[in-house]
């Protein structure tokens, strides 16, 4: 402290003392300063001589300190250059010996010299050249036992080796220091290795006295005491300068003036109105004056020791702790407000620590406490911002609500939103509409109040009633008092003021404009009532919980809009046919509605279309678009066209849907990234017909348990195909099963593709005999992901044939005459099938069908008849333009032939096929009958 004070005064005191005669009588006690004075008085700065080795003054003693100091720098340098010299010598010699050793050691002919008869002959010639080369003292080789063979003195030769060898003939190279007859040397022991199979043969041995390779210290020693003087002579200079200076800014006062100017400081010090109070860097008490003492109510041994042990508050103690400067920090220490100044006392070279200064600021606190509390509040406000609302779920975001206020606002909170909110529905009035509690937060768990769950109606003189008719919050400090509460429900609003809460505010849940609900905050273990500004805050909380609540409502609605959407356009039930037994799963995304989709469409001839599709993104719009894609696939469908030719068509239909959307500046998502795939699978002959734009091949399950992705060409998704879609054609065994799926069920954000196709492979190996419908089951309990991202489509298709003796075929010659041959042939086959009622109808459309082949046509003509679920008529040839329907006028003579076919069939059509096309009929087997009765009762009577 001394020093501190000390040097502030010195720093501010004048260079002479001859301006101010009274600036420091009482420090003038020299009798030969005052003689000097008084014998020169012009020349009041000469006082006293300005020799720097007057050793009663304080620049004298600095003086001599400083050169003592650097003395005693200098013997310490030159010890330490010889130590070093010492450290520097040894290790020299240990690189400089374990180098020719292991030179030598790995020197062609080494080992072979060790296998020798006699080794010395061959190595010591060799040794004592390296020796003098390397400039070692010795090279010394020796078998495994340690026995030499070669040494500068031919007389040791044979003798045992003076060294640890135990390491070396484990193959690990050692250094050591020892002292030798030629003085203290050190030795390195390296293994010699026979190359054939790496075993240590020998031992090599190069050493080299210490002495040899010293003599640094000795070069180096003139050079440093050189350097030492004058570094010597430099500091003598220079501290001469320094103590002249300090002599100067000390006036030349000695010990005991210096002593007597602090304790004057000291006195002032004690005297001042202002806390000061000073502590080292180990935070010890250094200087503590009797206002510090006073505000802090410190003891009165308080110097010395640590700040821990002086009872401050933590707070205080860390400011006074840390060492940072703080400027005006204000600080409760008991009944008082204390200002805090705190400088480091380190700074223009001062000793580590640091001063405090401390103002009682009492008047401060009701203020500062206002300040708090309003930061306080800001800091909850913004915390609410950020935690309320992180999802689109009504109750969660309630939730959130009761654990963002709980318990820093409030000890209970509850909310309470109306049914239709909880539907994603605006509730048309809340008055007098039962309420449904969905969240209940609190510090305790056994609070009476209603729990969650609960449909509450409200009475109309309560508190909630009262805000949800007008909008406004509703502040009752005292819940005791509170008579329109308490008739609510008496019995139980007395078991929630007995349990111990004790003040309420009601603020509405409304956003833009409509009214969702109502919340609750309640106390109890705080001990101050709600205020205005409690009201005024929980009014902020509540407002922006309220957005967040009818966000979660409004995506509530539309996800139910979507849900509903997508669920309508998704097939309902699968259509009744023979050729497939099929199982399907459609699991939608988490996330939301997605656009995946799949379809099972009889075709004619018996034939099945299997279609699975995906339409990237989620929402409204991808469902909305797999809609339109589906029902183009029904009607592009009823055409019989190939799978590649109907992917080109739904192709075209996609590049069209994105073109009317970016002329028209519709705000929807192009649809290019839809995928499809398409199959046709035939149970005559047992062929499967695929074609695929974008999407994951399909995965055959053989009888035999084999599993297989179908090689099917991978065509560009829709929208975006420059060229034609490909097909591929499988046959497959009755008893195949064939699986379609979507990306989403092999593919996951933490799932690679390839992976999920392995894991998808494996799976139907292992299920490979059991039912479409366990498949299914099968597949999704291994590939289903916890938290699907993507919607899963899964279709499984059993294969069936139908047998041979339900097929009849016929070749016809393009022979008008040969009709009668035919008919007569069907008739015969449908009365094997027992199918003699639908003979009639049968010839009727068969002789129309095959007449318009013979005469339109070319061969070869076919007729095919297949008994099925329905009868089917085929006729088949070369020509590839299809007749149409029209009606004839009265007096036509021809053009009824397809009209009679059209009345009497249930479908007909045609069908392209590569080698011409195909004219169909399917007849409902129950009304054949019924159809002949009806035809002849038309016919006229003669």
């Amino acid at each position: 402290m001394a020093r501190f004070w000390g040097r502030s005064w010195a720093l501010s005191a004048p260079r002479t003392s001859g301006r101010h005669p009274r600036s420091r009588p009482d420090l003038r006690r020299n009798p030969s300063q005052e003689q000097h004075q008084h014998q020169d008085p012009q020349r009041p700065a000469q006082r006293r001589p300005w020799s720097v080795l007057n050793v009663r003054s304080v620049a004298g003693q600095v003086f001599i300190l400083q050169v003592v100091i650097v003395l005693l720098l200098i013997v310490f340098a030159v010890l330490e250059l010889l130590v070093q010299a010492q450290r520097d010598s040894t290790a020299e010699a240990r690189n400089r010996s374990l180098a020719v050793a292991q030179t030598f050691a790995n020197s062609p002919g080494i080992a072979a010299a060790l296998a020798s008869p006699d080794p010395t002959a061959i190595l010591q010639p060799r040794a004592e050249a390296a020796r003098v080369t390397s400039g070692v003292d010795f090279i010394v080789v020796t078998n495994t036992q340690g026995i030499r063979y070669t040494h500068p003195n031919p007389a040791r030769i044979g003798h045992k080796f003076v060294g640890t060898i135990g390491p070396p003939l484990a193959g690990h190279p050692i250094t050591e220091t020892i002292n030798g007859t030629i003085g203290r040397l050190v030795q390195a022991v390296v293994p010699v290795d026979d190359p054939s199979n790496g075993k240590v043969v020998g031992l090599v041995s190069a050493g080299i006295t210490i002495k040899k390779v010293s003599g640094v210290a000795d070069r180096e020693l003139p050079l440093l005491l050189g350097g030492a003087a004058v570094a010597l002579g430099l500091s003598t200079a220079g501290t001469a300068l320094v103590s002249r200076r300090l002599r100067r800014q000390t006036l030349g006062l000695g010990p005991a003036e210096m002593t007597r100017m602090y304790q004057h400081h000291d006195a002032v010090l004690h005297s001042v109105r202002e806390g000061v109070l000073i502590v080292d860097d180990r935070n010890r008490v250094l200087l503590v004056n009797d206002e510090a003492s006073r505000l802090l109510d410190l003891p009165e041994d308080a110097e010395g020791r640590l700040l821990g042990e002086l009872g401050l508050n933590e707070r205080l103690a860390e400011l006074l702790s840390h060492g940072s400067p703080v400027t005006d920090h204000v600080v409760g220490a008991g009944a008082r407000l204390l200002a805090v100044n705190v400088r480091p006392t380190d700074r223009n070279g001062g000793p580590p620590g640091s001063v405090a200064t401390l103002r009682d600021s009492t008047e401060l606190l009701a203020l500062t406490g206002r300040a708090d509390l309003a930061r306080g509040r800001l800091r909850l406000l913004h915390e609410a911002s950020m935690a309320i609302g992180t999802t689109l779920d009504v109750t969660r975001t309630a939730e959130e609500l009761a654990q963002v206020a709980v318990p820093r606002f409030a000890d209970f909170v509850t909310i309470d939103l109306a049914e239709a909110v909880l539907i994603g529905d605006e509730a048309p009035t809340i008055h007098g509409m039962p309420m449904r509690r969905v969240a209940v937060g609190g510090i305790r768990a056994d609070v009476p109040l209603y729990p969650v769950g609960r449909s509450i109606v409200f009475a109309p003189t309560a508190p909630q009633a009262w805000t949800l008719d007008t909008g406004r919050a509703k502040l009752a400090p005292v819940l005791a008092d509170a008579t329109d509460w308490r008739a609510q429900k008496p019995a139980h609003t007395t078991r929630i003021i007995e349990y111990g809460l004790h003040s309420l505010i009601t603020v509405p849940l409304r956003a833009r404009g409509a009214m969702l609900g109502v919340a609750n905050f309640f106390r109890m273990e705080q001990p101050e009532p709600f205020d205005e500004d409690d009201q005024s805050l929980a009014e902020e909380l509540v407002a922006h919980a309220a957005l967040c609540i009818d966000n979660a409502r409004r995506y509530t609605r539309e996800h139910a809009l979507a849900v509903t959407l997508q669920h309508s356009l998704l097939p309902r039930g699968l259509p009744e046919q023979t050729a497939l037994e099929v199982a399907y799963r459609y699991l939608p995304a988490q996330a939301g509605v997605g656009g995946d989709w799949f379809d099972v469409i009889p075709l004619t001839s018996t034939r099945v279309a299997l279609v699975v599709g995906d339409v990237v993104g989620h929402g409204l719009h991808a469902a909305a678009t797999m809609g339109r894609l589906r029902t183009a696939v029904h009607n592009f469908s009823t055409l019989d066209l190939p799978p590649d030719e109907l992917l080109g068509h739904l192709d075209e239909l996609v590049s069209r849907i994105d073109l009317e959307q970016s002329t028209t500046g519709g705000r929807e998502a192009a649809v290019s990234g839809a995928s499809c795939l398409y199959a046709v699978y035939d149970p005559v002959d047992r062929t499967c017909t695929l074609a695929r734009a974008g999407h994951p091949p399909p995965a055959v399950i053989h009888p035999d348990g084999t599993v297989e992705f179908a090689e099917v060409p991978a065509g560009p998704p829709l929208g975006t195909a420059l060229l034609p879609f490909e097909t591929a054609e499988l046959r497959l065994p009755e008893g195949s099963r064939l699986v379609l799926y979507t990306d989403g069920l092999v593919e996951d954000r933490d799932r690679d593709l390839d992976v999920g196709l392995n894991l998808l492979r494996d799976t139907l190996h292992h299920a490979y005999d059991r039912t479409p419908e366990e498949i299914c089951q099968a597949v999704l309990d291994v590939l289903l992901p916890a938290r699907p991202s993507d919607d899963i489509a899964l279709l499984v298709a059993g294969t069936r044939v139908l047998a041979r003796d339900r097929i009849a075929e016929w070749d016809v010659p393009s022979d008008p005459a040969a009709v009668s041959g035919v008919r007569a042939a069907v008739s015969r086959q449908l009365a094997a099938w027992g199918l003699d009622e639908a003979s009639f109808v049968t010839e009727l459309i068969l002789s129309e069908l095959l007449t318009n082949a013979i005469r339109y046509g070319a061969e070869p003509i076919r007729v095919r008849l297949l008994y099925d679920r329905t009868l089917i008529c085929e006729v088949s040839d070369a020509s590839s333009t299809a007749p149409h329907l029209r009606y004839a006028a009265t007096l036509d003579e021809g053009g009824r032939g397809l009209f009679l076919v059209a009345q009497f069939a249930e479908r007909w059509g045609t069908r392209y096929i590569p080698s011409g096309k195909v004219i169909w009929s399917e007849q409902l087997l129950d009304g054949a009958a019924a159809l002949r009765a009806e035809f002849l009762a038309d016919l006229p009577v003669e």
